[in-house]
């Protein structure tokens, strides 16, 4: 068992050790996970992996601290970061309020906030009264819609300079790390070595401080698409449809259950 980070061990961590991030939703892959991961991430992608929706932007506040708190309970050892759903910190009263709902009904460790310097009066709200934040820059999963789509980032002068102003002001506002996620690997690492918090990526190359993935996307168990950046470490559908039709073949020819799991 590790030694759970601090905020002042993440922040340390620059320059010195990539964070390792991973997503969980519940309280069984939490426990599996927290043995790798420096941080877990329960993020609103469970709106797509587990509730089967196209984006991200339905999910609720009431499904992000119950999926937080089944997390924790599985891994009371791991730093733990709660994304908060969309339309929750639309303005400085709604984003505290809501905010302190998951602190008192959770025992994550901080929120993530996506946005970058159109977000930091909000961020700087929250840090001022005792709620930690981790930013999110970059491709914002909750925007897709007003977007129309999931745009990789940093293509122009305009979009680096930007990412700049939008780390930056994340850090001034108080975050103690941020995610960037879909972003040009060389801009990324404009953006990394420009803050003095880490920032760890999801789709932008190794040249950050630390990575992300959702594991249902790196453990193969998601199948409606894959983005680029994801690496498949486990061919995990089809080890689940080959055991579970293997199970049912058994119930069939009356093979399951044996002796030995007979009472």
């Amino acid at each position: 068992m590790h030694k759970k980070l601090t905020i002042s061990s993440i922040i340390k961590s620059k320059g010195v050790k990539p964070l390792v991030m991973i997503t969980a939703y519940d309280a069984l892959f939490a426990r599996l996970l927290s043995e790798s991961a420096d941080m877990i991430l329960v993020g609103d992608s469970l709106n797509m992996s587990f509730a089967g929706k196209s984006d991200t932007v339905s999910a609720t506040l009431e499904q992000m601290i119950y999926h937080t708190n089944a997390v924790c309970a599985g891994a009371p050892n791991s730093f733990v970061v709660a994304d908060m759903p969309f339309g929750t910190y639309s303005t400085k009263k709604e984003a505290l309020k809501n905010s302190i709902k998951m602190f008192q009904m959770t025992p994550a460790d901080c929120v993530k906030i996506e946005g970058g310097q159109e977000k930091s009066d909000i961020i700087r709200h929250l840090t001022q009264n005792s709620i930690a934040v981790c930013g999110h820059i970059g491709l914002l999963p909750q925007s897709v819609r007003s977007e129309g789509g999931y745009k990789v980032k940093g293509k122009t002068e305009a979009e680096v300079t930007q990412l700049l102003q939008d780390a930056k002001a994340v850090e001034k506002a108080g975050a103690f790390c941020m995610v960037i996620e879909g972003v040009k690997a060389d801009v990324a690492k404009l953006v990394a070595e420009s803050v003095s918090i880490p920032v760890i990526g999801i789709g932008a190359g190794k040249d950050v401080d630390g990575q992300v993935l959702v594991f249902s996307d790196m453990l193969g168990l998601f199948e409606e698409f894959t983005p680029k950046f994801v690496k498949k470490y486990l061919d995990g559908a089809s080890l689940v449809r080959e055991s579970v039709s293997e199970y049912a073949q058994e119930v069939v020819e009356r093979k399951f259950p044996k002796e030995e799991h007979t009472y």
